[in-house]
């Protein structure tokens, strides 16, 4: 189904209320609308997209000259807007000749509106109908997952051209209403069709607001927490998906973000740093021995670094983090390539762990006089302290680019496009 278009906006009962005339642009009634605003702002039009129908009282009109008047028309046209609407008779009397001489030569459709209607009601009516009509029209590929809902989680994650009333529109017409001080965060799930496993996870985590739907190979989903929930939200949300999880699920957490400071940017920000987290999750090995018998969860958080090393992708950046690695742990690698040992992996797990030999030997599964036994062993063939805090950056740097670029190389089918 075509979007919205002019003609049906000027047929809304709330539009047709203002006794609209069409002064200029009477071939272009059938141009799409995208969204209706309304501004009394008149220094120009880069608040605009492109598509938009806009709504002004005129009052920026009445005192200004007539070069600045044709000059906001030309830029309004300029910026792609469907169509300029003014009120007149109250703050402008009339409309200015020149503005409709300009609409005209611009082939802008200009509406002078002559009766008084609140223009909330307007916008109001009119982008409900918009998001309905492009909801319903949307042909998304999607078989297992509500259209509505992946629509915008894909269009969010894709960080498609959107507005801020736009999202929250369908949003709500999905259900999601994330309330004040909320705190979202973005998952990404890979190993399922099924929404059961947020559906458990939200159940869980008690009094949360979700939008979920499965793409072909994961399910993607933007969880509201309430901003008077205490503790940290990333830890509590990795933690329901650990109990929430079937053995075999890799489960990506964004992180959180306000619901309403700097708007739709930042839910999709933690979307897609969660698909990022995701594709790292299931291509390169985890700094950490999985749980036997669970599901893989981790965070942007916990690959926060190897986000960083693989910016702008893993083969762009290979060359540099493969002389990185030689340059600092060279002696380690070649011990390695002539003795069965685990010494990077080791000194890794021990530096992100504080340098905790307690910490390090259980997750190695290793005794400590083992663990202690490694680290001289690292320290003697580094010709260093391993814990000088000068050197710390440096060689967690080096041996998580060592991880980054022995990854395993899975190709894995997704139901997204790649973010980074």
């Amino acid at each position: 189904m075509p979007a919205l278009t002019l003609r049906e906006i000027l047929a809304l009962d709330p539009v047709r209320a203002c006794e609209p005339e069409l002064l200029a642009g009477h071939t272009a009634l059938d141009r799409p609308v995208r969204w209706v605003h309304s501004s009394e702002v008149y220094e120009g039009a880069n608040f605009l997209d492109g598509g938009e129908l806009l709504l002004t009282n005129g009052f920026g009109l009445t005192d200004a000259d007539e070069e600045v008047r044709r000059r906001y028309v030309r830029e309004l046209a300029a910026r792609g807007a469907t169509g300029l609407a003014v009120e007149v008779g109250r703050s402008l009397p009339a409309m200015p000749a020149e503005v409709v001489d300009e609409a005209r030569r611009r082939e802008l459709p200009l509406l002078a509106l002559h009766r008084v209607v609140p223009f909330v009601r307007i916008t109001e009516a009119a982008n409900r109908a918009i998001v309905a009509r492009g909801l319903s029209g949307r042909a998304v590929v999607r078989p297992w997952g509500d259209d509505h809902t992946a629509a915008l989680l894909a269009d969010l994650a894709d960080r498609a051209a959107l507005n801020q009333p736009e999202v929250e529109a369908r949003a709500a017409l999905a259900g999601f209403h994330p309330g004040p001080g909320a705190r979202l965060i973005g998952v990404s799930l890979h190993g399922t069709r099924d929404v059961s496993t947020v559906d458990r996870a939200v159940r869980l985590l008690g009094g949360a607001g979700v939008l979920r739907a499965a793409f072909p190979g994961d399910v993607l989903a933007l969880l509201s927490l309430p901003g008077a929930r205490p503790g940290d939200p990333v830890k509590a949300v990795r933690e329901v998906f650990r109990k929430a999880a079937d053995p075999g699920l890799t489960v990506a957490v964004g992180h959180a973000v306000s619901a309403t400071d700097g708007g739709w940017l930042r839910w999709s920000d933690t979307l897609r740093a969660a698909r990022t987290t995701l594709e790292l999750a299931l291509t390169v090995p985890t700094a950490e021995p999985a749980v036997p018998d669970g599901p893989v969860v981790t965070s942007s958080r916990a690959l926060a670094l190897e986000r960083e090393l693989t910016r702008g992708g893993l083969d762009a950046n290979r060359e540099r983090l493969s002389a990185l690695v030689h340059h600092t742990l060279g002696p380690l690698l070649a011990w390695e390539a002539a003795h069965p040992s685990d010494l990077v992996r080791t000194l890794e797990t021990h530096l992100r762990n504080g340098c905790s030999p307690t910490r390090t030997a259980a997750l190695l599964h290793i005794g400590r006089q083992s663990l202690y036994q490694r680290l001289e062993r690292i320290e003697s063939l580094l010709d260093l302290d391993i814990d000088d805090p000068d050197l710390l950056g440096e060689l967690l740097t080096a041996t998580c680019a060592h991880r980054v670029v022995r990854g395993t190389g899975t190709v894995v089918r997704r139901g997204l496009r790649t973010v980074a």
